[in-house]
């Protein structure tokens, strides 16, 4: 059996201390390749959005 691993605070809600789950990526500034992700924390439904550089190796999550 593995041993279980705490996930890193950065993916805990800082109101509630919940588990944050993604919920969308926006471009953010594509001049310098920034894009914007959502996050919303599933106990108290709060979201939280992080800029972050656009990561090329991961595809473009479809849009419905």
């Amino acid at each position: 059996m593995r041993t279980l691993v705490q996930p890193p605070p950065s993916s805990h809600c800082e109101y509630c201390g919940g588990e944050l789950r993604l919920k969308r990526v926006e471009p953010a500034n594509s001049a310098l390749d920034l894009e914007s992700e959502i996050f919303v924390c599933a106990k108290c439904g709060r979201e939280q959005s992080y800029t972050v550089e656009h990561n090329h190796t991961m595809p473009h999550p479809k849009v419905a």
